[in-house]
């Protein structure tokens, strides 16, 4: 993790995303993801995080495709450009008790910039 509990590094995400394991919620808005997103994230835009990650696992899974993690999983990372709205998503997942939800706070800007290596 980096500089708190509540964000991961660039290399951590890397490794996350290496595994194969955890979720990767992209919380930008539409335009911005289809102008590019990082590979194996999940659109939830920051404004429905809280309806969407409410939702019964069942319906979570109809709707994005993927499993919803559970409330103790440690591998559930918010995102967005350049980490704000990714904070503001973050500390919503944790009011809803996903306890270890954290922030890419580097943002798909910096995801870019490294050329996702």
């Amino acid at each position: 993790m980096a500089s708190s509990d509540k964000e991961i590094s660039y290399s951590n995400l890397k490794d996350l995303l290496a595994k194969g394991s955890g979720l990767l919620v992209d919380v930008r808005t539409k335009d911005e993801v289809d102008r590019g997103h990082i590979p194996g994230s999940i659109h939830i835009p920051v404004e429905n995080v809280e309806s969407d990650m409410s939702l019964e696992a069942a319906e979570f899974q109809s709707k994005f495709g993927v499993v919803k993690p559970s409330l103790d999983s440690s591998e559930l990372v918010f995102h967005c450009q350049m980490g704000r709205r990714g904070a503001l998503a973050t500390e919503k997942a944790r009011n809803l008790g996903f306890k270890n939800a954290c922030n890419y706070a580097g943002g798909y800007k910096e995801w870019s910039e490294k050329g996702g290596k």
